[in-house]
């Protein structure tokens, strides 16, 4: 019956079984006749005839038959009622009436909230739609077609945490593998880096009980869905915990899961995570690794277990450890160890460069040429004086090496044509010919640290694929001797004995020396200087005997007798065969492989020296910084009281003879006045005379200023300019030895403290301009207003019959003035261009002083900022030493590594 409700059919139970009227007919009738009972019951016929005229679109008349239902399919015909409505597009009645519906139907209610998905979908109300679909799916689950429709509803709307959530719930509860199928698409595509790992452990689980294979590829999937994200170190944590509670071993094929944990293993290790961070993680992570790796990763499995409790003491487990141990000796992976040992020298190197250090040219050129399998490198070592360079003349049929030994390291290989460059730790310097290798290998250059790289044609080194590398002759302490740092770059050693004494005590220490650091590179011995045996049976007793002695301590190696008198065509064929003999079969990838780990090692080494220099050169760069700062102020300071004093003694000097000239015309211009007198007689015109009078005292203070002021004060200027620039001359002459004692302590010019003595040009044109004549302005001396002026200038017309007694009072009156008033006027109106200049003189010497002055600030200034600078990265680095230390041991881990694989899988090598 259900079914029928759902489908609204229910009133084909009403139809008869070969009924062929129309439903409404026999309803109709239906209807007639059980109105015509005592107690009727028409609610389900009505609800019947409300299904035929919904089938029939009659929407309406379907409503009015559904109102008035009252019995028990009433929850049923309000759902209809609200199909209805959705029918007739009225979406919010339709919703009115779906939520009206009460009952406990658990098919009705799903019906009704699929129909309620359906109309907040078409009324765009997304979160109701949400809401309703996962409330129906954890209400009825099981209810047809109901995950699907949640399904392909958050699909389409790319809902991916809903879609992700019901897969997760779907397939934990069904345990269906459709359901997991889907759950990986979701991880593969990318949808599910917004779960945290934790979420997915438990499908995880469900899903190893059942099919493997496909828990596999889910728990790579959600691997690579959380490589590179924030949580990926949770995600580490959280499987590596679950693999524990899980029956797993190597019989399972684990490929891609092993390949997994050796991506995220050597990721770890890498130098970008302190040990700390990993310190717990990594030996779970090994041990799950172990225990499931299969034939392709297990070398790298094992050896890495064995490396990691070799640094780190128990935190791997003893059982683990032994499981590691045997697997390795089982073994039988290929691995490209060159490739292999190229990329942790290359993880090194740009760890480096990210810490603002440099493993070195010198060594990066190392490292290149440990990958050149078509050379053979046959490195020639041997006591100072033993005849390598006459040797290598011989071999190469040129006079390349002089007679004194030297103390370069040289390696002579086959080119087409002649370069030479001289490799060294920071750059690559190209030596343009023979007279400038000569002196790049004299012994002043050893302690250098480089290498020359000598590339010539040679038809000897072309036919036997070898370079031979010159080392320094042993003399000294070997730990010091250039040719220890070079012997890894070597495939074969060659020693060199002197026929004289072949084998010394001194000889066999080196030797011992030698083995000791190099036990895996094969010596052969080259006696020399057999020219000096009297015969061949000398010859061959030396050689026999100089043989006896080798074997005992060599005995897989070779001799070769030379003497650069013997026939050279000859002997340099016997060498051939010698070397091909010998030295031909030394190269291989175990030995690269070997000798590149060392290096790898040496790097590593070297930055942990660097790391130590790196923090004493910042100590010892803020105290020196701190000192400089002390002397760069003590400058200042002394340069602030030198401006001070020129200022002082400048302007003082000025002054003294500004105020000479202003004494000169006090004491002067009032008897040059004075002295008019004379003018004055008894048949001056006395009505005039004042006018003559004030006209001549003008004339006679102007001619006085021009020809003995002026002059005098334009020759004071120049003694004061001269006498101001010598002081300028001082001066500059002890900042420029203050600036060659800073420079001396840079160690560069970097201060040059340049006063400005434009200055002083200025000085001169603007002395030449305020005595280049004098801008005399007339005084009004006789022509004043005064009480007794004024009875003077009037005395012709009060007295003009009694010129004798005027005449005397006039005479009187001009002698007896004193004009200091006029005085003054002169000497403020011819000193004022001075005393303006006056004014500006400190100005000027603040100027002359401006440019030390800046420059000494600013390197107040840099210095400052590099000692906060430098104090920053020491506080940095004594804070946090794991930044630098924690790196570099697993990287130690990392060759660890690699030498227990090399160990292992010696029969296993490809290049």
């Amino acid at each position: 019956m259900e079914n029928q409700l759902i489908q609204k059919a229910y009133y084909e139970s009403f139809m008869g079984e070969n009924e062929k009227r129309h439903p409404v007919q026999v309803l109709g009738e239906v209807c007639q006749e059980e109105q015509t009972k005592e107690l009727p019951e028409l609610a389900n016929i009505r609800f019947a005839q409300g299904e035929v005229y919904f089938l029939n679109k009659d929407f309406e008349s379907a409503i009015f038959k559904w109102e008035n239902i009252g019995n028990d399919l009433e929850p049923w015909a309000k759902k209809n009622i609200g199909d209805a409505y959705y029918e007739l597009g009225q979406l919010s009645v339709a919703e009115d009436f779906y939520k009206s519906v009460e009952t406990d139907n658990e098919v009705l209610q799903t019906e009704v909230a699929l129909q309620l998905f359906s109309l907040y979908i078409d009324r765009g109300k997304q979160e109701s739609a949400v809401s309703i679909i996962k409330g129906t799916v954890s209400a009825n689950p099981d209810y047809p077609n109901v995950t699907e429709i949640a399904r392909a509803y958050f699909e389409r709307e790319e809902d991916w945490n809903n879609a992700i959530e019901l897969a997760v719930l779907e397939a934990i509860r069904t345990q269906s593998l459709d359901w997991f199928d889907v759950l990986n698409s979701y991880v593969e595509g990318g949808y599910a880096r917004n779960h945290s790992p934790e979420y997915f452990l438990q499908a995880l689980l469900v899903l190893f009980d059942i099919d493997q294979k496909r828990f596999e590829r889910l728990a790579v999937s959600l691997w690579e869905n959380y490589k590179n994200q924030d949580n990926y170190f949770t995600w580490l944590k959280e499987i590596n915990q679950l693999l524990v509670t899980l029956d797993m071993d190597r019989e399972g094929n684990w490929h891609s899961l092993s390949a997994e944990f050796q991506e995220a293993y050597f990721a770890l290790i890498d130098g970008r995570f302190l040990i700390k961070k990993i310190q717990d993680l990594v030996p779970v992570l090994l041990e799950n690794w172990l225990r499931i790796t299969d034939v392709s990763h297990a070398l790298f499995a094992s050896a890495a277990v064995l490396s990691w409790s070799e640094i780190f003491p128990s935190s791997i487990s003893a059982a683990s450890g032994a499981d590691a141990e045997k697997l390795l000796n089982f073994t039988g992976a290929k691995v490209n160890w060159i490739e292999e040992g190229l990329h942790l020298f290359e993880t090194i190197q740009n760890w480096a460069k990210g810490h603002q250090m440099d493993i070195g040219n010198r060594m990066r050129w190392i490292i290149g040429e440990l990958t050149n399998f078509h050379t053979n490198r046959l490195l020639l070592a041997g006591m100072k004086g033993s005849g390598k360079s006459a040797f290598i003349n011989s071999v190469l049929s040129e006079n390349i090496l002089g007679e004194e030994p030297t103390s370069a390291v040289v390696m002579f290989r086959d080119h087409a044509q002649v370069e030479i460059d001289e490799i060294g730790d920071t750059e690559t310097r190209m030596i343009s010919d023979l007279a400038d290798f000569r002196e790049s290998t004299e012994k002043r250059r050893g302690a250098n640290s480089t290498i020359v790289d000598f590339k010539l044609p040679s038809q000897f080194l072309m036919e036997n694929r070898v370079a031979l590398i010159d080392t320094p002759g042993f003399n000294g302490e070997l730990e010091r001797s250039e040719t220890v740092k070079y012997l890894h770059l070597a495939d074969t050693i060659l020693f060199f004995l002197d026929a004289n004494s072949p084998l010394t005590d001194r000889e066999r220490t080196v030797l011992a020396y030698i083995q000791e650091l190099a036990p895996e590179i094969p010596v052969h011995f080259l006696l020399n200087k057999m020219d000096i045996v009297e015969n061949e049976e000398a010859a061959r007793a030396i050689a026999e005997d100089t043989w006896e002695k080798i074997n005992h301590y060599f005995p897989n190696s070779k001799i070769f007798a030379f003497s650069k008198e013997y026939d050279s065509g000859k002997q340099l064929k016997d060498l051939s065969e010698f070397i091909k003999g010998s030295v031909g079969a030394a190269i291989s990838d175990e030995g690269r492989t070997s000798r590149l780990l060392f290096f790898v090692r040496q790097t590593i080494r070297n930055l942990v020296q660097d790391r130590i220099a790196m923090e004493n050169d910042l100590v010892e760069s803020v105290k020196w910084n701190n000192d400089m700062s002390v002397k760069l102020n003590g400058a200042l300071n002394q340069l602030d009281d030198i401006e001070v004093e020129k200022k002082r003694n400048i302007t003082k000097s000025y002054k003294s003879l500004k105020d000479e000239i202003k004494s000169d015309i006090s004491k002067t211009v009032p008897g040059l006045l004075k002295n008019t007198s004379e003018l004055i007689t008894e048949q001056s015109d006395l009505s005039k005379i004042h006018i003559e009078l004030n006209d001549e005292m003008n004339r006679r203070i102007r001619e006085y200023l021009e020809e003995n002021v002026m002059p005098k004060y334009y020759q004071a200027l120049q003694e004061w300019i001269q006498q101001s620039n010598n002081e300028f001359t001082e001066t500059q002459i002890y900042l420029d030895e203050m600036s060659e004692g800073f420079n001396a302590l840079y160690g560069e010019e970097r201060i040059k403290l340049q006063c400005d003595f434009r200055v002083v040009d200025d000085w001169r044109r603007d002395s030449d301009r305020m005595t280049n004549g004098v801008q005399f302005e007339k005084e009004n001396i006789l022509l004043r207003n005064t009480p007794g002026q004024f009875l003077l200038k009037s005395a012709g017309r009060l007295f003009g019959v009694n010129n004798s007694m005027v005449y005397n009072k006039y005479k009187s009156f001009v002698e007896n003035e004193d004009y200091r008033e006029t005085t003054d006027s002169v000497i403020k109106k011819f000193l004022q261009q001075f005393e303006l200049f006056e004014k500006s003189l400190e100005r000027d010497i603040e100027l002359f002083f401006r440019d030390p002055i800046q420059v000494l600030n600013s390197a107040v200034t840099e210095t400052k900022a590099e000692i906060e600078t430098d104090q920053e990265k020491l506080d940095r680095m004594r804070t946090n030493p794991e930044m630098y230390r924690d790196p570099l041991a697993l990287f130690e881990v990392r060759v660890r590594q690699y030498e227990w694989m090399s160990v292992a899988g010696r029969e296993n090598y490809i290049h």
